[in-house]
Formats: C-alpha cells, structure tokens, sequence
C-alpha cells in the first residue's frame, strides 16, 4: 500500500484556490436555485459584478483569518468554525455593499438578500464536505478501520466528544473510537458523530465483543468506587485506562490527543471532590497580606495557589529552597497580578530578618507550612528538627502575638499522634507551644493535622514511579505498613477551611479516608505500567526504617473528637498546657541543641510523654526510663 504519511501537505494556496473554486460555483447555484434555473437577464448583466465583489471578498477574509494554513487531512471542529466564521463575516460585507448600493446606486440591491443566504449555505456546506471527505479517505486509505485500535470513550458528554475529536485530530491514524459509555439513560442508544452511545452494563459485552486498546474516562466527577471499577476491569482483559485532564489544562481551551494521559494512582486514591463554602474563607483572606512559610514545598505552594483565587491584598511566599521559588515564581508570574507576591528566600530560624518581614509587610495572617518532614533524616539529626520544627515555629508565632496579627495556621502532621519518631515529637512540641500561646494572645492559632498528601516531596509514590520506571525492584519496608493518603489540593483547601473555622487554640484533624496498604499501593501502581509483578518487576522488603511505624493513628490515646460545621473536618479535644512552663521546656531544649543526641532526644521525650522510639536508636531510652520507674 501507498505510505502516504509520508506525503507533503498540500500548499496552503492551494486549498486557497479550492475554497475559491467552489465559492465561484456556489453563487452560480445560487442564482439558479433561486430563479428556478431561470436567471434574468438583468442578474446574468450584473453577474461579473456579483463574482468580482463576492470572490475578492471572500479571498480577502479568508487571507486575514488564515483559514487556508490547516492541514486538511487533520481537519477538525475548530478549523470547521473558523470557515463559517469566515464565511458569515462575508456575507455581513455582502449585506452592507448591498444597502451601499441600494441607495448610491440603482436603487437596488447588488446581491439578491436570497442570493446572499442561498450562497452562505452551499459556499460553507462544500467547503466542509469536501475537507471531511479528504480527511476521511486520508485515514482510510493510510489505515484502514480493521487496523486501527478500538476505543471506547466513558462519558458522552462535551468532554468525550471532545475527546473523540482530539482522537481524530491527533491520532486518528491508529486509533476509533467506536462507542460511548454513559451512566444517563436518556442518552443510550443515540449517536454523537455516528458513534453509539450504550449504558454502563453493556461495557462487558462491548469488551468480550471487540478486541480494545483503550478505555479513556472522560467524566471529572465520577465516583471514586466506579472509576476504581472500571479500571480494574480493563486491566483484566489488559486494556489501558486514560484519562482526560481537567478544562483548565487544555491548551488555549483545545484539547490535545497528548494530553490524555494513561491514569495514575492518584486518580485511583483520589476521595470525592470535597465541597466547601467559599464564603466561610473569605473574610480571612480578603484584602489581607498573607505570609506562606515553605511556600515553595508541596503544601504551601498548593496553599499559594488557592489563596489566589481571592481578593488578597498581598502575598509574602516565604521558604530557604531557592530552586522550588524560583518555579514558583515563574507560574506566579503567568497567574497571579504583578505586584501581589513578593518572594523571599530565608530561614524560619532568623528571628531578626522575620521580625523584619512582619513590620516591614504588615502581616495579617500566617500559613505555616515549613517544616522538615522526612522521619528518618530527622531521626539521624534530632538538633535539626528541634531547631526548625520547634524554634522555627516559635519564632513565628511569637512574632504573630507580638505584631497582633489576626490568623496562624500551623501545618502539622499526623506523625505528631502517639510519636515514635524525632520528626513527629518534635512536630507534637511544637503543637504544644502554639496552643498554649494561643491561650494568652489575641491572635487566633489553629493547627491542622493530616497524613500523608499524594505527589508530595517524599512522598512513596513517586519513589515507586522511579523504581517502576527504572526496572525495580520496588522496595517497601514491611508488608503490613498502612498510610492514609489525600490529595495536595484536598488537604489544602480543608486548611483553608480550617482557618477560617477556628476560634483559637484548636487542633484540627481530617477525615483521611481508609487506610491504604503499602503493598497494594505498590502492586497497582505495577499493574498501571503496563507491567507483570514477579514477571516484570519484584517487590523487596527493606525493613522498617528508624522512627517509622506499621500504621499512623490521628488522635493520640488521651484525645478524643468534636464535630465542626464542616463534615470532613473534626477538632481534637487534648490537655491545656501552661505557656510559661511550655515556654521554659522549649528554651531548655533549643539550648541543648549542641549536646548528645540522646540528650536532646531524652529532653523532647520529658515534654511528651507519649513519645515512645521504634526502630530507633532511642528505645535505649524508653528502656532507661522504664527501668527508672520501677
């Protein structure tokens, strides 16, 4: 067979002569069908005039809107509106000569109003046929049907047909769609570009029926239990899931073919979009200068983004990793108004340069988000996480009652529950503080806690992506550690939430769904590349690292829950705690922060109590202290 991908596209002058050849013949029609293939002798006199005045035109129009550069062979929807738009454009001109003519000229009209109708019709009806119909042979004649792959497209609405367009558009070559699947009866057995639309329970049969390559989810809000469903029905009879990405990804409203991505765990793990009022938020946020601590990292860059979509007066995004600013910088500057951000790379631990930055920008309120996270780091340098996760935290807040500003969020974890780890008790200690200043300062402190968010930095997804993509094994520490996982953007807009809910003193907590196993995060995340476990790619089983623990609780043993107005939001109901005695611990520790790490680490564990190591080179400690109390 003849390859014809490997012809030139034909010159845009050409398809230019092509649109103006049928232009020519449609006004001939046009008369003919109007006068009922009889035309007067005094319209054939004016004919010249009418093709001269009508083709220049069109000519002109069709130059200035460009509607000759497409590739006819990939004709789409929009290269189809731009020649009515064309062509509407033309006979609107063709109307205002007419009335030029009507009363400077004969006193009648140049063009016959029917005439200007009839030929709009047939001018924009040919030109269309005869570029689908290119199209259409094109693909036929490059790859027949029964070669091409079979699709099926979940969700029949305007982004499934924009989908099956992209589809034609950019990969109509090897792929047909050649069904619709959709959840609204009132839609089944009707037809969107000649594609059958059929119910959900008919997936089966269409599946056993036809050999498919991919199944692509189109719908945004589908249910988490059906989209987990669907998946692991096509990856039982090996068909690839895709998925759309959301409107406000598309490039310039348009979707591409590329941009359909193969579903990733996060889809999978994602909960049921979480509604909220955007009405509650508002007054915290609106015409505020609002300072973002770890601005840059996986929390507060989310945080940053939300935030601006209201009416802030101004954004002070703060954090000492110079890089992740700087990218954050470049999407701020395509998104946000100049003028209302301001960057700035410091440390959380120089008091001075905050102080500075508090009287200087007029702060209102606080999103603290920077901290260190990584247990095992933490473990290995307990000075580390006191002086950032603890001092750092107490600069900040000190300096929100100090400049009365109205709002702290403290970003908190739920590692800091029942700690095992120097990373969570020193996350817990800093809980403490806040909450206990809180109770003499007039500014609002609250603390959200949650677990682990999908796509974080560290996070065990994409640690798994790289092992995955680089052969394996992938490495897990114990076959029955459990996460809760949620969503960057979820977690997010409940801290939001959160803030804007709280009186003062309270620990927040989110509804984080189920806990997840590890392994079978794991063996999914196999099963989504494409990939055979034990076949393809192992799994290996590394051991508990130091400070980690089986499972993460959210509520510590002493603790229990309050409801809040927000369903997916409770408040944890813990001891109060004294500022000045709080405060005399944490100057002790921050002044220990030279010593043995065994001493820092035996300091944090006398502030909490509940601190028990795992793992770790400090049970030595828990054993000391046991011995002690008996």
């Amino acid at each position: 067979m003849l390859n014809l991908t490997k012809i030139k596209n034909v010159p845009g002058f050409i398809i230019l002569i092509i649109d103006l050849v049928i232009v020519f013949f449609s006004i001939w029609i046009a008369f003919l069908l109007r006068f009922n293939f009889k035309i007067p002798e005094l319209e054939i006199d004016l004919m010249p005039y009418v093709l001269l005045v009508v083709i220049s035109t069109r000519l002109i129009i069709y130059l200035l809107l460009k509607t000759h550069r497409s590739i006819i062979r990939y004709t789409g929807i929009q290269d189809n509106i731009r020649v009515f738009v064309a062509n509407i454009l033309g006979s609107f001109i063709f109307l205002i000569i007419n009335f030029i003519t009507l009363k400077f000229g004969h006193g009648k009209f140049l063009i016959p109003m029917s005439i200007v109708i009839i030929e709009l019709m047939i001018t924009t009806f040919f030109i269309w046929v005869y570029r689908i119909s290119i199209k259409m042979a094109f693909l036929e004649l490059t790859n027949p049907s029964r070669i091409r792959q079979k699709v099926i497209i979940y969700g029949a609405g305007a982004a499934g047909l924009n989908a099956k367009s992209a589809i034609d558009r950019d990969a109509g070559l090897k792929y047909k769609v050649i069904a619709f699947i959709d959840d609204d009866p009132k839609k089944e057995n009707k037809k969107i570009e000649d594609v059958a639309i059929y119910s959900y329970s008919k997936l089966d049969s269409l599946i056993e029926s036809n050999t498919i390559a991919h199944l692509i989810i189109s719908i945004h809000n589908i249910k988490k239990d059906k989209k987990k469903e669907i998946v692991d029905k096509c990856y039982s009879h090996n068909i690839k899931v895709l998925i759309v990405p959301p409107l406000s990804r598309w490039i310039n409203g348009e979707l591409s073919f590329k941009q359909i991505k193969r579903i990733k765990i996060e889809d999978l793990l994602e909960r049921d979009e979480i509604n909220f009022d955007k009405d509650l938020i508002k007054p915290i946020l609106t015409g505020k200068n609002i300072l973002v601590t770890g601005a840059a990292g996986s929390i507060g860059s989310e945080i940053v983004r939300q935030i601006t979509g209201f009416k802030y007066n101004r954004l002070i995004l703060l954090d000492n990793a110079e890089t992740p600013l700087f990218y954050l910088n470049n999407e701020l500057s395509e998104t946000a108004i100049a003028g209302s951000y301001k960057i700035i790379v410091e440390d959380i631990c120089n008091r001075s340069k905050l102080e500075q930055i508090f009287e200087e920008e007029q702060i209102n309120v606080v999103f603290h988000a920077a901290a260190y996270k990584h247990v095992p780091m933490m473990e290995s340098n307990p000075s580390a996480a006191i002086r950032v996760n603890v001092g750092g935290t107490r600069n900040l807040a000190d300096l929100a009652d100090k400049y009365k500003i109205e709002n702290f969020v403290m970003i908190s974890t739920d590692k800091a529950v029942n700690p095992t780890s120097v990373m969570g008790a020193s996350k817990r200690i800093a809980e403490i503080y806040v909450q206990a200043l809180s109770k003499i300062s007039k500014t609002v402190f609250v603390t959200t806690r949650f677990g682990n968010v999908l796509g974080s930095n560290g996070s065990v997804i994409p640690l798994f992506r790289d092992q995955i993509e680089k052969g394996g094994p992938v490495t897990i520490t114990h076959a029955e550690v459990t996460r809760y996982f949620m969503t960057i953007p979820e977690a997010c807009r409940l801290v939001l939430v959160a803030g804007a809910l709280g009186k003062g003193g309270e620990i927040f907590m989110f509804d984080m769904g189920e806990s997840v196993k590890i392994i079978e995060l794991a063996k999914k995340m196999i099963t989504l590349s494409g990939l055979t476990l034990g076949k393809d790619i192992q799994i290996k089983f590394t051991g508990l690292r130091p400070g980690e623990k089986l499972y993460e609780e959210l509520l510590a043993d002493a603790e229990n829950t309050l409801p809040t107005s927000h369903k997916q939001i409770m408040k944890a109901k813990v001891r109060d705690n004294d500022y000045n005695l709080v405060n005399e611990q944490i100057i002790l520790l921050l002044e220990a922060m030279s010593e043995d790490n065994k001493i820092i680490v035996k300091n944090m564990k006398s502030m909490v109590p509940e601190y028990i190591s795992q793992n770790s080179i400090f049970e030595v400690l828990d054993i000391e202290s046991n011995k002690t109390e008996s």
